[in-house]
């Protein structure tokens, strides 16, 4: 029987090029561009002091134990100057692959190991894009580096459909161009989601857009006169409903263990 996440996620390979892209683009940046907008109210300096705050914290739970109540980190780090805020990014560089290497991903528990480096590679992707799109720099959108963030955020669904009450076997169809297709089946027990194409001629809902589309949709910066064209829906409207208002922070925390 598959499991409710669905097949294992495999980032490990592409944590340190992930970093390594980013230092690439944080490296040619001029003292103004530090200060551009990159999402919402963050500047890039925000928005990279953010991501090294959630390498450090996991850091800092996961390796050293130390569990503490969140502060106001990336307003700490605004008297921080770019020079010292890039410095400390790069000696966190290859920090959490150590960590992840030495362990387990498939042990078992509530919610994978796995899953966990999975959600984390996602998440800073994510924001990797938003500060690449604020200098000007092409988007680090390979499929290789993509994909694996599209897998992440469609594994949230089991648990964002948990609500909806459906025979054992109906399915929600997901195709995502450039990634693949995904089905997530109700099940006596509740949901669950594997890879491949529904084999359902009539699935209960179903989503179908692109790759970029995607991860905009799930950011909240997918403008909504292209969400109408760009992410197709059809079937059950409640389902449809929770498709389209999936977002990353939503999608994240029902991936992140207790």
């Amino acid at each position: 029987m598959t499991a409710p996440w669905g097949p294992p996620i495999d980032v490990l390979p592409l944590l340190v090029r992930e970093e390594q892209a980013l230092i690439g683009v944080l490296s040619d940046l001029r003292p103004p561009e530090w200060a551009l907008p990159a999402l919402g109210e963050w500047t890039v300096h925000d928005l990279t002091a953010h991501v090294l705050g959630l390498k450090l914290r996991r850091l800092s739970r996961d390796r050293d134990g130390h569990f503490a109540d969140e502060a106001p980190w990336v307003p700490a780090c605004r008297q921080l100057s770019p020079e010292v805020l890039f410095a400390m990014f790069v000696d966190s560089t290859t920090q959490l692959t150590e960590l992840w290497k030495h362990r387990d991903l498939d042990e078992p528990a509530a919610v994978p190991l796995w899953l966990t480096v999975a959600r984390d590679y996602a998440e800073q992707w994510t924001y990797q894009q938003h500060i690449r799109e604020a200098v000007g720099a092409p988007l680090l959108d390979e499929p290789e580096f993509q994909t694996p963030v599209v897998d992440t955020f469609l594994r949230s669904l089991p648990q964002s459909l948990r609500a909806v009450t459906a025979r054992a076997g109906r399915q929600v169809a997901c195709s995502v161009e450039g990634a693949g297709r995904w089905t997530v089946r109700a099940t006596a027990v509740g949901w669950t989601i594997d890879r491949g194409a529904a084999t359902s001629r009539s699935p209960l809902a179903s989503l179908a857009t692109d790759a970029d589309a995607f991860w905009r949709l799930c950011s909240g910066t997918l403008p909504a006169a292209e969400a109408g064209t760009r992410v197709r829906l059809s079937g059950d409207p409640a389902v449809c409903e929770i498709l389209l208002s999936l977002r990353t922070r939503e999608c994240l925390s029902r991936l992140e263990p207790a």
